[in-house]
């Protein structure tokens, strides 16, 4: 029978506050910087998808459609070392890791944020026109509003798949959870018990927030 000798001893507060919290406050940091981002972009990409005018859907289209055919990590390694060769000068791992997430991630956040304008009834939009409004008027006051409120489960979904995908920065050598966990378990030589923790507090955070968005999708549905 295999004996893994597992000691999960060394993992005293010490440890944590010395290694794992900074990790998970860049991680958290990261989530909330690439959501908030990639929100307000993915908007302005989803309203030039639905426009009218072909010179604003067609680069639109093109950026949504290359950012999701392209894997993340290919991303964040090609945005890490090329800046800097274009630029003449190093980002950092953590800048840089924030603006790939927040441009990819507003490809995802664009293509939600389409289908709930879509889902808004088009005689609400007339009905803006009828009073008056602009175009700009109607989405900001009217459409937007809805549609935030219709696809905010979805949103927030997106953003739990983001905070996993927030680990693949080890890529470029950034500080995130999975790094502290990995230093400690390089310093205490104790990898296994080092991932098997950092599995479980995944695990424990994106399905508290699973359930969390569950309840709020059914308030929702209760609302409508």
């Amino acid at each position: 029978m295999l004996d893994l000798n597992l000691d999960f001893a060394f993992l005293t507060p010490d440890v944590i506050s010395g290694y794992i919290v900074k990790g998970f406050v860049f991680s958290l940091q990261l989530t909330l910087v690439a959501m908030l981002g990639g929100i307000v972009l993915g908007t302005l990409l989803a309203l030039m998808r639905l426009s009218s005018k072909p010179w604003l859907v067609m680069p639109a289209a093109a950026y949504v459609n290359t950012m999701r055919s392209i894997p993340l990590v290919m991303v964040i390694l090609w945005f890490f070392l090329l800046i800097p060769l274009l630029s003449g000068r190093p980002l950092g791992a953590e800048m840089s890791a924030m603006i790939t997430f927040t441009l990819f991630e507003a490809a995802y956040y664009s293509e939600i944020m389409r289908a709930g304008i879509q889902s808004i009834p088009k005689g609400q939009v007339a009905a803006g026109y009828a009073l008056g409004m602009t175009y700009g008027q109607t989405m900001r006051e009217v459409v937007l509003p809805q549609a935030f409120r219709n696809m905010l489960p979805v949103l927030l979904t997106q953003t739990i798949i983001l905070f996993q995908d927030t680990s693949l920065v080890y890529a470029i050598g950034a500080y995130d959870l999975l790094k502290g966990f990995e230093i400690a378990g390089k310093n205490f030589n104790r990898p296994v018990e080092t991932y098997l923790v950092a599995a479980a507090i995944y695990f424990v955070i994106c399905f508290s927030l699973s359930m969390l968005v569950k309840k709020l999708q059914v308030r929702i549905a209760i609302i409508r």
